[in-house]
Order: C-alpha cells, then structure tokens, then sequence
C-alpha cells in the first residue's frame, strides 16, 4: 500500500486483527494467546492437552501391564514338557515305585549332592535342608558378598552358621568377591556366580553319576522324590521337577507350574550349574517353590533391589513396608505385574489376589515340627516382623 511516498510491506492477519494490530500493543499477554488459538476448535484443544497428556502417563504408570496382556501375540509359549506320572506312598516298597515309574531299582542308592547358590533365605534354608537331610551325601552352598544386581552384602549364612550345625560334617561351604560392576546386566553376575558353584561341587567330591540337585533354596525337593530317584535305575540323565508354586507364604498357591529344579546324574565335564529348561522330561509333584517367603518386611526390600529382576521396581514407593504388608496379607503382586502366561485366558484367569489355601498337609516336614517358630509361612499368619 502507498501512502505520502511510502511502502508498507507489513502485512496483518484478518482473523487476528482485532487483538493483535497495532491497537492491540498494549494489551495483556492472554489476548496474544488467545490469538494463537484463535481458529482452533475445542476437540484438537482437548486432544493436545488432556487426551494425550493423559495417554502418556497410563503408558508411562501402566505401560509394562500393556505389554504383558499382550504377550499371546508377541509371543509363543515354550515347548511342553514331557510329563512324567509321579507315584509315591509310604506303605509301597521302593521296588514297586521304581517299577510304577518304568525304572528298574539299584542295589545301592546313588550319592546326592545339594548345591545352592545363597542369598539370605535362612528359614527356607533351614527348611530345605531339613527335608532333604536324610539322603543328602553332600550339602553345597556358595556366598557372595554381593548380590545380582551389585549390592553389597554381609555373608548371612557365615552369621547364621550355628543354626546348620546339624550339616556341618556334610558340609562344603564357599565364598565368592562380588565384582561389584555398575549398569551391568544382573544375569551377568548371577551367571558368573553360578560358574564358581560348578568348582566348589568338584571340590566336594562329586563323581561319575552321583546325583546333584540344582536349584534355588526356596525351590525344595520333597524327600520322597529324592529317595525315589536316587534308589531307582534308568532314570534319565536330566530331570526337571514340577513344584508346587507358592507366594509369601503356603496360604497362597498359585499354581503347580515351577519347572526351574532339576536332578543330574553327574557328568564329568559335561554337567554345569545352570536355572534355566535343560531337559524336555519333567517329574509331576516333585516339591515345593516358596518365592518371597521371608520372616520381616526389610528381607522383603533387599530381595526385591537384589535380585536379578530387580527392574521391577519402577517406583520408589513399592518399597514402602506398609504396602508391602498389605500386599502381603492380600495375595497381591508386589510389582504391579500382570501374571506372566501365553494365552488371555490364562491371563484374565490368574488376574487379581491369589486365593487363599487353608491347608497345611503334604508341606515339608520340619515346617510342621517347628510350626510354631515358622508360624508366619502357613497359613492365617500373614503379618510379618517390622525388621530383623
């Protein structure tokens, strides 16, 4: 436009200019934003600041239930197990089992060694061992004074040693330096602690077809099972065994499908210390897995910053003793979790507490004898010691 010999090359916006021309200048800063908006309808508005702010913080608070809900589509469950039929009662004579099996029977029994890697599971140690005493050769344990996930740690069982006087003339007891390395994945550790375990079981002695037991400590072989397998002949060189799957305590089973133990007959240079399938034939009702029983809610932290899942605890807050005492009492899931199975209706089915069992019968021995001392594994007992 030319006025008096000038040019004006600025150009002004039709929609905006009421509030932002030049007789807008002097005023407030909300009309500039509102001049900016101007044009832009209510639903792009709630779109950019309510929907999608609100969508990135489910994903950011519920963004792992997500993934395993969805987990029949991105995923394929393992290869089933071979299921071998377990018969056992205390009036049938071993011959009879062994041939119930499809196994024929030894002229002596096999030695058996019990190798565990320790943390600080003392009761379900005590446990364990107890259960398995009177056809254990050997009893393995290694410590580290370092957890997975690069924690340092006292040696609990070296604290705790009086309380296992009865093993010690079967007793082969290791310690391990932590290598202390930080962002490191835990498995690595956890792999590197496993390694060391396999020298301290030559140490013990082990030979040709004795039978070594791997599992966690909270993972127990029912004393039956063990004098089965090490009484009977032609069993296979690698047999897993289906425990019953319990949490916090026996009140609440949640399954029968923990499937990490096994029994080895002990090769040399072939066997390794390892937790993961190594055998297609698995032994029904074998024992019991007891995962995060534990007398006072501190072993519940250290556990849950330990261990090698330890990326589960997303949120300060699920360290907070008196959420994990209500989740305890409840059957709940510590981590927020959705249950970890390949089809929905597995998922959905397993969704929600856990329900309770009222039942003590057919629980590890020792547990019954020292009932009172152990009161808070069976169940009506889900209130746990503030700490040690």
């Amino acid at each position: 436009m030319m006025s008096e010999g000038y040019y004006n090359s600025k150009k002004t916006d039709d929609i905006c200019e009421d509030v932002c021309g030049q007789g807008a200048r002097g005023a407030l800063s909300m009309s500039r934003i509102r001049c900016m908006l101007n044009g832009i309808d209510l639903r792009t508005l709630v779109l950019l600041f309510v929907t999608i702010p609100l969508a990135a913080l489910g994903i950011y608070l519920h963004g792992q239930k997500f993934t395993y809900f969805l987990r029949p589509i991105w995923d394929k469950p393992p290869k089933p197990f071979i299921e071998v039929s377990h018969y056992y009662n205390e009036n049938v004579t071993m011959e009879t089992l062994c041939k119930l099996h499809g196994w024929g029977t030894r002229d002596y029994p096999r030695r058996v060694f019990d190798a565990v890697l320790f943390n600080n599971e003392v009761d379900m140690l005590a446990i364990r061992w107890k259960e398995l005493y009177p056809y254990v050769t050997q009893f393995v344990i290694l410590e580290s004074n370092s957890t997975f996930t690069g924690i340092p740690k006292p040696f609990f069982f070296g604290i705790h040693r009086d309380k296992f006087k009865f093993v010690e003339p079967r007793l082969t007891y290791g310690t391990i330096g932590g290598r202390f390395k930080k962002r490191e994945n835990p498995f690595v550790e956890e792999a590197y602690q496993r390694v060391a375990l396999d020298h301290l079981i030559r140490v013990a002695g082990i030979e040709e077809y004795d039978l070594l037991i791997m599992s966690d400590v909270d993972e127990i072989p029912s004393r039956h099972t063990i004098n089965l397998l090490r009484w009977c002949d032609e069993i296979p060189p690698v047999l897993h065994l289906r425990l019953r799957n319990y949490l916090y305590s026996f009140e609440f089973k949640m399954d029968d499908n923990s499937w990490r133990a096994s029994i080895h007959r002990y090769q040399t240079g072939k066997t390794r210390y390892a937790h993961f399938r190594q055998a297609d034939y698995i032994l029904s009702d074998s024992g019991w897995h007891c995962s995060f029983c534990f007398r006072n809610i501190q072993e519940f932290i250290f556990k849950m910053k330990a261990y090698s899942h330890n990326d589960r605890v997303r949120f300060s807050h699920y360290l907070d003793p008196k959420r994990i005492q209500d989740i305890i009492c409840k059957g709940t899931n510590l981590f927020d979790m959705l249950p970890e199975e390949y089809t929905f209706r597995e998922i959905i089915g397993k969704m929600g507490p856990i329900p309770r069992s009222y039942s003590a019968v057919h629980l590890p021995s020792y547990l019954i004898e020292k009932a009172g001392e152990y009161k808070y594994l069976l169940p009506g007992n889900c209130k746990r010691e503030a700490s040690h």
